[in-house]
């Protein structure tokens, strides 16, 4: 039986857009690299592996969901690795200060956890800013703020480690929920909820709408400044949790290394994930499919004792590999 002329072009569409938000692409490629993973060392299929593989993730995954938001609005965010860590950075001073307030261990936990994500939501609501209302290009505005919040981190820690030794926080971060670590949790929980967020809400079609086209998003009357700053917004705030659950998990923050290089971790999984660089739709199921991919190619080198230095490589011929393929799709 075949299709009416009509209805079959529907279905396809319906059924490629489909595909677009649940990021096939990206789960089939994660697919394969597991298989490669699992016949080529023994170590990597250990459940322990597994679940390291998923706490190590949450991470950088928290911060490129909201980097799928930036992205697919048309920008970028450069900051937010050296504002994880000043976000890591406050909350530990705010635990260790709280400690000294109250022998209870609650009031220091609810006052990092607070702390974190009030200067990750303030520290992009400061690049927001200077985007919108400055109209600096996002990638320089960014550039500058990096600078600025690491600079920030090393003066409020003398750039060292600050430790906290709160029981709550440590353990928050540490525990497992149903056989998966927390900060996964917090992983999945956001990516189910954020993706509603893009599919099915004005916000995240205004959001795809200024990314494919900031004048004609203005003409559909799309106040394309909120938009704009609302997902700064988003990758601020997914800064603060990831950083309360980091500190939580180590029981401490390095201010020099911590969150390094989590900004090219969450664009290369945005772009795994299958959005382009230049806007105008993201997937934050496909952005999952990317976190987990690169933490796969990472556990996997270091299980074949790969040297460090190369690592970086792998993971950008991986980027690379994945616009080549989403080009070619495009065509």
């Amino acid at each position: 039986m075949t299709l009416p002329f009509s209805f079959a072009p529907a279905v396809r569409r319906r059924f490629t857009v489909l595909l677009t938000r649940c990021g096939a692409g990206a789960y089939l490629a994660l697919a394969v690299l597991v298989v490669i993973c699992l016949l080529s060392s023994e170590s990597f299929g250990n459940s322990q592996n597994l679940l390291n593989i998923m706490r190590q993730v949450s991470y950088s995954g928290l911060i490129a969901l909201g980097m799928t938001f930036v992205i697919a609005g048309g920008g970028i965010d450069l900051a937010v690795g050296s504002l994880f860590a000043l976000s890591g950075v406050v909350a530990v001073l705010a635990a260790n200060q709280a400690a000294g307030l109250s022998p209870s261990p609650w009031p220091a936990f609810a006052l990092a956890g607070a702390a974190a994500l009030t200067t990750g939501i303030t520290g992009a609501a400061i690049n927001g800013t200077i985007i919108v209302l400055g109209r600096v290009p996002s990638f320089i505005a960014t550039l500058g703020t990096y600078s600025i919040y690491r600079s920030l981190a090393l003066y409020l820690a003398d750039s060292g480690t600050l430790a906290t030794d709160n029981p709550l926080i440590s353990a928050f971060g540490s525990a497992e929920l149903a056989g998966l670590p927390v900060p996964a949790w917090f992983l999945l929980a956001g990516t189910a909820f954020l993706a509603l967020v893009m599919n099915h809400t004005a916000f995240g079609k205004h959001v795809c709408a200024l990314g494919a086209g900031e004048r004609v998003a203005r003409y559909a009357l799309i106040n394309t400044a909120r938009v704009r700053f609302l997902t700064y917004l988003t990758v601020g705030a997914g800064a603060g949790v990831s950083a309360f659950l980091f500190v939580g998990r180590l029981g401490s923050v390095s201010s020099s290394n911590a969150g390094m290089l989590y900004e090219l971790d969450a664009i290369a999984a945005v772009i795994i994930g299958g959005a382009p660089m230049s806007g105008g739709r993201g997937s934050l199921w496909g952005t999952l499919a990317g976190v987990l991919v690169l933490g796969v190619v990472s556990n996997i080198l270091d299980l074949w004792g790969v040297n460090v230095t190369l690592q970086g490589m792998v993971k950008g011929l991986v980027i690379i590999i994945s616009v080549l393929i989403q080009k070619k799709e495009a065509a």
